[in-house]
Protein backbone atom coordinates (compact mmCIF):
# COMPACT_ATOMS: atom_id res chain seq x y z
CA UNK A 1 0.00 0.00 0.00
CA UNK A 2 1.44 3.38 -0.99
CA UNK A 3 2.09 5.95 1.71
CA UNK A 4 -0.38 8.80 1.60
CA UNK A 5 1.14 12.28 1.59
CA UNK A 6 0.52 13.81 4.99
CA UNK A 7 -0.91 17.29 5.40
CA UNK A 8 1.67 19.44 7.19
CA UNK A 9 0.42 22.28 9.39
CA UNK A 10 2.17 25.47 10.45
CA UNK A 11 0.45 27.07 13.43
CA UNK A 12 -2.81 25.34 12.54
CA UNK A 13 -2.63 26.37 8.89
CA UNK A 14 -1.81 24.01 6.05
CA UNK A 15 1.72 24.48 4.71
CA UNK A 16 1.62 25.65 1.13
CA UNK A 17 3.78 23.93 -1.46
CA UNK A 18 4.66 24.96 -4.97
CA UNK A 19 5.60 22.90 -7.99
CA UNK A 20 5.69 25.80 -10.44
CA UNK A 21 7.91 25.13 -13.43
CA UNK A 22 11.26 26.86 -13.86
CA UNK A 23 11.42 28.80 -17.12
CA UNK A 24 13.88 31.14 -18.81
CA UNK A 25 13.20 34.01 -21.18
CA UNK A 26 14.46 37.42 -22.29
CA UNK A 27 12.59 40.46 -21.03
CA UNK A 28 13.08 44.20 -21.43
CA UNK A 29 13.23 46.35 -18.28
CA UNK A 30 13.51 50.11 -18.81
CA UNK A 31 14.58 49.53 -22.43
CA UNK A 32 17.39 47.15 -21.38
CA UNK A 33 17.46 43.43 -22.06
CA UNK A 34 17.56 40.99 -19.14
CA UNK A 35 17.46 37.21 -18.93
CA UNK A 36 14.75 36.05 -16.55
CA UNK A 37 14.57 32.79 -14.60
CA UNK A 38 11.04 32.37 -13.26
CA UNK A 39 10.59 30.38 -10.02
CA UNK A 40 14.35 30.23 -9.48
CA UNK A 41 13.72 29.40 -5.80
CA UNK A 42 12.82 25.87 -6.95
CA UNK A 43 16.49 25.44 -7.92
CA UNK A 44 19.54 24.90 -5.75
CA UNK A 45 21.32 28.22 -5.02
CA UNK A 46 23.71 29.27 -7.78
CA UNK A 47 26.46 31.86 -7.91
CA UNK A 48 26.74 34.86 -10.24
CA UNK A 49 29.38 37.43 -11.13
CA UNK A 50 28.26 41.06 -11.54
CA UNK A 51 30.76 43.14 -13.51
CA UNK A 52 31.34 46.82 -14.30
CA UNK A 53 33.32 48.99 -16.68
CA UNK A 54 35.43 50.14 -13.74
CA UNK A 55 36.91 48.45 -10.64
CA UNK A 56 33.68 47.26 -8.97
CA UNK A 57 33.39 43.56 -8.22
CA UNK A 58 30.39 41.64 -6.94
CA UNK A 59 29.71 37.95 -6.39
CA UNK A 60 26.12 37.16 -5.50
CA UNK A 61 24.17 34.00 -4.83
CA UNK A 62 20.63 33.42 -6.06
CA UNK A 63 19.61 33.26 -2.38
CA UNK A 64 20.67 36.93 -2.04
CA UNK A 65 23.95 36.48 -0.17
CA UNK A 66 26.60 38.78 -1.58
CA UNK A 67 30.15 40.01 -1.36
CA UNK A 68 31.25 43.15 -3.20
CA UNK A 69 33.83 45.89 -3.24
CA UNK A 70 36.33 47.91 -5.28
CA UNK A 71 39.65 46.84 -6.83
CA UNK A 72 40.33 43.78 -4.66
CA UNK A 73 39.08 41.90 -1.56
CA UNK A 74 40.95 44.33 0.70
CA UNK A 75 38.40 47.02 -0.25
CA UNK A 76 35.22 45.08 0.43
CA UNK A 77 31.74 46.35 1.21
CA UNK A 78 30.60 42.94 2.49
CA UNK A 79 32.96 40.23 3.82
CA UNK A 80 34.87 38.29 1.16
CA UNK A 81 34.64 34.57 1.83
CA UNK A 82 34.52 31.32 -0.11
CA UNK A 83 31.33 30.49 -2.01
CA UNK A 84 29.91 28.12 0.63
CA UNK A 85 30.32 30.67 3.43
CA UNK A 86 28.81 33.45 1.34
CA UNK A 87 25.75 31.35 0.50
CA UNK A 88 25.34 30.40 4.16
CA UNK A 89 25.24 34.10 5.12
CA UNK A 90 22.04 35.01 3.23
CA UNK A 91 20.17 36.02 6.40
CA UNK A 92 22.98 38.11 7.87
CA UNK A 93 24.89 39.66 4.97
CA UNK A 94 23.68 41.74 2.01
CA UNK A 95 20.13 42.84 1.28
CA UNK A 96 17.45 42.42 3.95
CA UNK A 97 13.80 43.48 3.86
CA UNK A 98 10.87 43.10 6.24
CA UNK A 99 7.36 44.42 5.56
CA UNK A 100 4.16 44.83 7.53
CA UNK A 101 1.31 44.95 5.01
CA UNK A 102 -1.79 46.59 6.47
CA UNK A 103 -5.08 45.77 4.77
CA UNK A 104 -8.69 45.74 5.99
CA UNK A 105 -8.37 42.09 7.03
CA UNK A 106 -5.36 42.77 9.27
CA UNK A 107 -1.60 43.40 9.38
CA UNK A 108 0.63 40.78 7.77
CA UNK A 109 4.36 40.24 8.35
CA UNK A 110 6.26 39.38 5.19
CA UNK A 111 10.01 38.98 4.68
CA UNK A 112 10.67 38.77 0.93
CA UNK A 113 13.35 36.27 -0.13
CA UNK A 114 13.62 34.76 3.34
CA UNK A 115 13.19 31.01 3.68
CA UNK A 116 11.91 31.48 7.24
CA UNK A 117 8.37 31.78 5.86
CA UNK A 118 8.34 28.86 3.44
CA UNK A 119 4.85 27.46 3.18
CA UNK A 120 3.12 30.50 4.70
CA UNK A 121 2.36 32.51 1.56
CA UNK A 122 1.74 31.69 -2.07
CA UNK A 123 4.70 33.37 -3.72
CA UNK A 124 6.66 33.48 -6.95
CA UNK A 125 10.30 34.47 -7.12
CA UNK A 126 11.98 35.61 -10.32
CA UNK A 127 15.55 36.65 -10.99
CA UNK A 128 16.73 38.84 -13.87
CA UNK A 129 20.31 39.45 -15.00
CA UNK A 130 21.30 42.09 -17.54
CA UNK A 131 22.68 40.67 -20.77
CA UNK A 132 25.74 42.89 -20.17
CA UNK A 133 26.28 41.25 -16.77
CA UNK A 134 26.34 44.45 -14.69
CA UNK A 135 22.89 44.33 -13.06
CA UNK A 136 20.84 41.70 -11.24
CA UNK A 137 17.23 42.05 -10.10
CA UNK A 138 15.41 39.91 -7.52
CA UNK A 139 11.60 39.89 -7.53
CA UNK A 140 9.12 38.23 -5.18
CA UNK A 141 5.37 38.33 -5.82
CA UNK A 142 3.11 37.61 -2.85
CA UNK A 143 -0.20 36.49 -4.35
CA UNK A 144 -1.93 36.24 -0.96
CA UNK A 145 -1.17 39.84 0.02
CA UNK A 146 -1.37 41.28 -3.49
CA UNK A 147 2.03 42.93 -3.12
CA UNK A 148 5.32 42.58 -5.00
CA UNK A 149 8.80 43.56 -3.84
CA UNK A 150 11.97 43.72 -5.92
CA UNK A 151 15.50 45.03 -5.56
CA UNK A 152 18.08 45.71 -8.24
CA UNK A 153 21.85 45.76 -7.70
CA UNK A 154 23.79 48.01 -10.08
CA UNK A 155 27.06 49.94 -9.98
CA UNK A 156 28.17 53.50 -10.65
CA UNK A 157 31.63 55.00 -11.08
CA UNK A 158 30.64 58.20 -9.22
CA UNK A 159 28.50 56.75 -6.44
CA UNK A 160 29.55 53.12 -5.90
CA UNK A 161 27.03 50.31 -5.41
CA UNK A 162 23.34 51.10 -5.77
CA UNK A 163 20.42 49.03 -4.53
CA UNK A 164 17.13 50.13 -6.07
CA UNK A 165 14.08 48.82 -4.19
CA UNK A 166 10.52 48.79 -5.52
CA UNK A 167 7.30 47.82 -3.76
CA UNK A 168 4.10 47.44 -5.78
CA UNK A 169 0.46 47.17 -4.77
CA UNK A 170 -1.07 44.74 -7.26
CA UNK A 171 -4.67 45.04 -6.06
CA UNK A 172 -7.47 47.46 -6.88
CA UNK A 173 -7.67 48.58 -3.26
CA UNK A 174 -5.27 50.85 -1.37
CA UNK A 175 -2.99 49.62 1.39
CA UNK A 176 -0.47 50.91 3.91
CA UNK A 177 2.92 49.28 4.31
CA UNK A 178 5.45 49.61 7.11
CA UNK A 179 8.82 48.86 5.57
CA UNK A 180 12.28 48.09 6.84
CA UNK A 181 14.73 47.77 3.98
CA UNK A 182 18.50 47.86 3.85
CA UNK A 183 21.80 46.02 3.83
CA UNK A 184 23.57 44.10 6.58
CA UNK A 185 27.11 43.19 7.64
CA UNK A 186 28.72 46.31 6.20
CA UNK A 187 32.49 46.35 6.52
CA UNK A 188 34.22 49.53 7.71
CA UNK A 189 37.15 50.90 5.74
CA UNK A 190 40.58 49.55 6.66
CA UNK A 191 39.70 45.85 6.97
CA UNK A 192 41.71 43.68 4.62
CA UNK A 193 40.75 40.13 3.71
CA UNK A 194 43.23 38.34 6.00
CA UNK A 195 42.25 40.44 9.01
CA UNK A 196 38.56 39.67 8.45
CA UNK A 197 39.21 35.95 7.95
CA UNK A 198 41.49 35.57 10.97
CA UNK A 199 40.14 38.07 13.49
CA UNK A 200 36.52 38.79 12.55
CA UNK A 201 35.37 38.85 16.18
CA UNK A 202 38.14 41.30 17.11
CA UNK A 203 37.19 43.42 14.09
CA UNK A 204 33.60 43.59 15.35
CA UNK A 205 34.85 45.05 18.62
CA UNK A 206 36.54 47.93 16.75
CA UNK A 207 33.55 48.81 14.55
CA UNK A 208 31.88 52.19 14.88
CA UNK A 209 28.82 53.38 12.95
CA UNK A 210 27.62 56.99 12.98
CA UNK A 211 24.75 58.90 11.36
CA UNK A 212 25.45 62.34 9.91
CA UNK A 213 23.07 64.79 11.61
CA UNK A 214 20.42 66.13 9.23
CA UNK A 215 21.25 63.60 6.49
CA UNK A 216 20.56 59.95 5.70
CA UNK A 217 24.31 59.34 5.52
CA UNK A 218 25.70 56.47 7.56
CA UNK A 219 29.45 56.21 8.23
CA UNK A 220 30.99 52.83 8.99
CA UNK A 221 34.52 53.04 10.33
CA UNK A 222 36.97 51.70 12.90
CA UNK A 223 37.32 53.36 16.30
CA UNK A 224 41.07 53.04 15.66
CA UNK A 225 43.33 51.14 13.30
CA UNK A 226 43.83 47.58 14.52
CA UNK A 227 47.57 47.31 15.22
CA UNK A 228 49.57 45.21 17.65
CA UNK A 229 51.58 48.14 18.95
CA UNK A 230 51.27 50.40 21.96
CA UNK A 231 50.67 53.52 19.89
CA UNK A 232 47.66 55.57 18.78
CA UNK A 233 46.58 54.99 15.20
CA UNK A 234 43.56 56.94 13.98
CA UNK A 235 41.26 55.49 11.30
CA UNK A 236 40.63 58.32 8.81
CA UNK A 237 38.62 56.57 6.09
CA UNK A 238 35.09 55.20 6.14
CA UNK A 239 32.52 53.18 4.24
CA UNK A 240 29.63 55.50 3.32
CA UNK A 241 26.00 54.42 2.90
CA UNK A 242 23.09 56.74 2.21
CA UNK A 243 19.59 56.65 0.78
CA UNK A 244 17.06 58.67 -1.19
CA UNK A 245 13.40 58.31 -2.12
CA UNK A 246 11.88 57.82 1.35
CA UNK A 247 10.66 60.97 3.08
CA UNK A 248 11.93 61.43 6.66
CA UNK A 249 12.85 57.79 7.28
CA UNK A 250 13.98 56.30 10.55
CA UNK A 251 17.58 55.19 9.98
CA UNK A 252 19.09 52.13 11.66
CA UNK A 253 22.84 51.47 11.71
CA UNK A 254 22.60 47.91 13.01
CA UNK A 255 20.28 44.91 12.93
CA UNK A 256 19.47 45.16 16.63
CA UNK A 257 15.90 46.42 16.14
CA UNK A 258 14.95 43.99 13.39
CA UNK A 259 12.99 41.75 15.73
CA UNK A 260 11.26 44.77 17.28
CA UNK A 261 9.98 45.74 13.83
CA UNK A 262 8.55 42.25 13.32
CA UNK A 263 6.63 42.64 16.58
CA UNK A 264 5.21 46.01 15.55
CA UNK A 265 7.32 47.97 18.05
CA UNK A 266 8.12 51.55 16.92
CA UNK A 267 11.79 51.92 15.96
CA UNK A 268 14.26 54.57 17.12
CA UNK A 269 16.84 56.21 14.87
CA UNK A 270 20.37 55.02 15.66
CA UNK A 271 23.03 57.75 15.55
CA UNK A 272 26.01 56.06 17.21
CA UNK A 273 26.51 52.29 17.33
CA UNK A 274 29.71 50.63 18.48
CA UNK A 275 31.22 47.16 18.73
CA UNK A 276 28.66 45.47 16.48
CA UNK A 277 28.31 44.64 12.81
CA UNK A 278 27.21 47.59 10.75
CA UNK A 279 23.93 47.69 8.86
CA UNK A 280 21.92 50.37 7.12
CA UNK A 281 18.10 50.27 7.18
CA UNK A 282 15.43 52.76 6.20
CA UNK A 283 12.17 52.48 8.10
CA UNK A 284 8.96 54.29 7.14
CA UNK A 285 5.25 53.84 6.61
CA UNK A 286 4.03 54.40 3.08
CA UNK A 287 0.58 54.44 1.53
CA UNK A 288 0.02 52.83 -1.85
CA UNK A 289 -3.07 53.54 -3.90
CA UNK A 290 -4.54 50.84 -6.13
CA UNK A 291 -2.00 49.39 -8.61
CA UNK A 292 0.75 51.83 -7.66
CA UNK A 293 4.36 51.47 -6.63
CA UNK A 294 7.09 53.18 -4.58
CA UNK A 295 10.82 53.24 -5.38
CA UNK A 296 13.90 54.23 -3.37
CA UNK A 297 17.67 53.80 -3.51
CA UNK A 298 20.38 52.81 -1.05
CA UNK A 299 23.90 53.77 -2.16
CA UNK A 300 27.15 52.42 -0.72
CA UNK A 301 30.78 53.35 -1.36
CA UNK A 302 33.98 52.07 0.23
CA UNK A 303 37.14 53.68 1.59
CA UNK A 304 36.21 57.38 1.52
CA UNK A 305 37.50 60.41 3.45
CA UNK A 306 36.01 63.55 4.94
CA UNK A 307 36.30 65.41 1.64
CA UNK A 308 34.07 62.89 -0.07
CA UNK A 309 31.46 63.22 2.68
CA UNK A 310 31.43 67.02 2.30
CA UNK A 311 30.99 66.69 -1.47
CA UNK A 312 28.20 64.16 -0.96
CA UNK A 313 26.34 66.58 1.31
CA UNK A 314 26.54 69.27 -1.37
CA UNK A 315 25.29 66.79 -3.98
CA UNK A 316 22.29 65.85 -1.84
CA UNK A 317 21.48 69.49 -1.06
CA UNK A 318 21.93 70.85 -4.59
CA UNK A 319 20.46 68.06 -6.75
CA UNK A 320 16.79 68.32 -7.63
CA UNK A 321 16.41 64.76 -8.93
CA UNK A 322 18.86 62.49 -7.15
CA UNK A 323 17.34 59.30 -8.56
CA UNK A 324 17.89 60.56 -12.12
CA UNK A 325 21.49 61.54 -11.35
CA UNK A 326 22.15 58.02 -10.03
CA UNK A 327 20.54 56.37 -13.03
CA UNK A 328 22.34 58.64 -15.51
CA UNK A 329 25.73 57.58 -14.15
CA UNK A 330 24.70 53.91 -14.11
CA UNK A 331 23.70 54.25 -17.77
CA UNK A 332 27.05 55.91 -18.58
CA UNK A 333 28.82 52.96 -16.94
CA UNK A 334 26.74 50.52 -18.98
CA UNK A 335 27.71 52.39 -22.15
CA UNK A 336 31.34 52.13 -21.09
CA UNK A 337 30.97 48.38 -20.63
CA UNK A 338 29.35 48.07 -24.07
CA UNK A 339 32.27 50.00 -25.58
CA UNK A 340 34.70 47.55 -23.99
CA UNK A 341 32.74 44.63 -25.45
CA UNK A 342 32.60 46.30 -28.87
CA UNK A 343 36.36 46.84 -28.89
CA UNK A 344 36.82 43.07 -28.54
CA UNK A 345 34.15 42.15 -31.12
CA UNK A 346 31.81 40.99 -28.39
CA UNK A 347 28.62 42.39 -29.95
CA UNK A 348 26.64 40.31 -32.41
CA UNK A 349 23.18 40.49 -33.94
CA UNK A 350 21.66 37.17 -34.95
CA UNK A 351 18.32 35.40 -34.89
CA UNK A 352 19.55 33.35 -31.92
CA UNK A 353 19.60 35.82 -29.02
CA UNK A 354 20.70 33.18 -26.52
CA UNK A 355 23.80 32.39 -28.56
CA UNK A 356 24.72 36.03 -29.12
CA UNK A 357 24.34 36.71 -25.39
CA UNK A 358 26.51 33.69 -24.63
CA UNK A 359 29.15 35.01 -27.04
CA UNK A 360 29.03 38.41 -25.36
CA UNK A 361 29.51 36.79 -21.95
CA UNK A 362 32.49 34.74 -23.18
CA UNK A 363 34.14 37.82 -24.69
CA UNK A 364 33.51 39.79 -21.51
CA UNK A 365 35.29 37.27 -19.30
CA UNK A 366 38.13 36.91 -21.81
CA UNK A 367 38.56 40.69 -21.72
CA UNK A 368 38.57 40.63 -17.92
CA UNK A 369 41.41 38.10 -18.00
CA UNK A 370 43.40 39.57 -20.89
CA UNK A 371 42.42 43.21 -21.32
CA UNK A 372 41.93 45.35 -24.42
CA UNK A 373 43.97 47.95 -26.29
CA UNK A 374 43.60 51.38 -24.70
CA UNK A 375 43.00 53.27 -27.96
CA UNK A 376 41.90 50.62 -30.45
CA UNK A 377 45.19 49.50 -32.10
CA UNK A 378 46.96 52.85 -31.71
CA UNK A 379 49.97 52.72 -29.40
CA UNK A 380 52.33 55.38 -28.05
CA UNK A 381 55.93 55.26 -29.29
CA UNK A 382 57.32 56.30 -25.89
CA UNK A 383 55.57 53.43 -24.12
CA UNK A 384 56.91 50.96 -26.71
CA UNK A 385 60.46 52.26 -26.29
CA UNK A 386 60.28 51.95 -22.49
CA UNK A 387 59.15 48.35 -22.86
CA UNK A 388 61.98 47.46 -25.23
CA UNK A 389 64.63 49.16 -23.07
CA UNK A 390 63.47 47.30 -19.96
CA UNK A 391 63.21 43.98 -21.84
CA UNK A 392 66.50 44.04 -23.74
CA UNK A 393 68.92 46.99 -23.77
CA UNK A 394 71.09 45.45 -26.45
CA UNK A 395 68.20 45.14 -28.89
CA UNK A 396 67.23 48.74 -28.19
CA UNK A 397 70.79 49.92 -28.81
CA UNK A 398 71.18 47.90 -32.03
CA UNK A 399 67.85 49.10 -33.49
CA UNK A 400 67.77 52.64 -32.09
CA UNK A 401 67.88 54.27 -35.52
CA UNK A 402 64.82 52.34 -36.65
CA UNK A 403 62.97 53.00 -33.38
CA UNK A 404 63.78 56.71 -33.32
CA UNK A 405 62.28 57.09 -36.78
CA UNK A 406 58.88 55.82 -35.65
CA UNK A 407 55.98 58.25 -35.36
CA UNK A 408 54.79 59.42 -31.93
CA UNK A 409 51.67 57.26 -32.31
CA UNK A 410 51.74 54.00 -34.22
CA UNK A 411 49.16 51.60 -35.57
CA UNK A 412 50.04 48.24 -34.02
CA UNK A 413 49.46 46.04 -37.12
CA UNK A 414 51.51 48.54 -39.15
CA UNK A 415 54.29 48.36 -36.55
CA UNK A 416 54.45 44.57 -36.82
CA UNK A 417 54.68 44.85 -40.62
CA UNK A 418 57.47 47.48 -40.49
CA UNK A 419 59.43 45.49 -37.89
CA UNK A 420 59.19 42.38 -40.04
CA UNK A 421 60.62 44.33 -42.98
CA UNK A 422 63.44 45.60 -40.75
CA UNK A 423 64.46 42.00 -40.16
CA UNK A 424 65.80 41.98 -36.58
CA UNK A 425 64.46 38.71 -35.11
CA UNK A 426 64.78 39.84 -31.49
CA UNK A 427 62.99 43.12 -32.16
CA UNK A 428 60.21 41.21 -33.95
CA UNK A 429 59.86 38.97 -30.89
CA UNK A 430 59.69 41.92 -28.49
CA UNK A 431 57.10 43.76 -30.58
CA UNK A 432 54.89 40.69 -30.62
CA UNK A 433 55.29 40.43 -26.84
CA UNK A 434 54.38 44.07 -26.39
CA UNK A 435 50.65 44.19 -25.77
CA UNK A 436 49.52 47.44 -24.13
CA UNK A 437 46.32 45.92 -22.70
Amino acid sequence: MKNMEKEILIGGRKMLTSNSSITGSFEDIDAESFYKIANYHQMDPFFMTIVSNSDHWMFISSNGAVTAGRKNPDNALFPYYTVDKIQDSAEISGSKTALLVHRESGSFLWEPFSDKYNGIYTIQRNIYKSVYGNKVLFEEINHDLGVSFSYLWMNSEKYGFIKKSTITNNLDTACTISLLDGIQNILPAGIDRLLQLSYSNLVDAYKKSELETGYTIGLFMLSSVIVDKAEPSEALNTTVVWSEGIDSPTILLSSRQLNDFKKGVPLQTEVDVRATRGAYFVNAEISLSANSKKEWHIVAEVNKNVGYIASLKHFINDTNNIAKALLDDVNDCTKGLVNILASADGLQLTADKLSETRHMSNVLFNVMRGGIFDDSYTIAKQDLLQFIVSANKSVYSNTSAFLDALDATINYPTLLKDVANHGDAQLIRLCYEYLPL
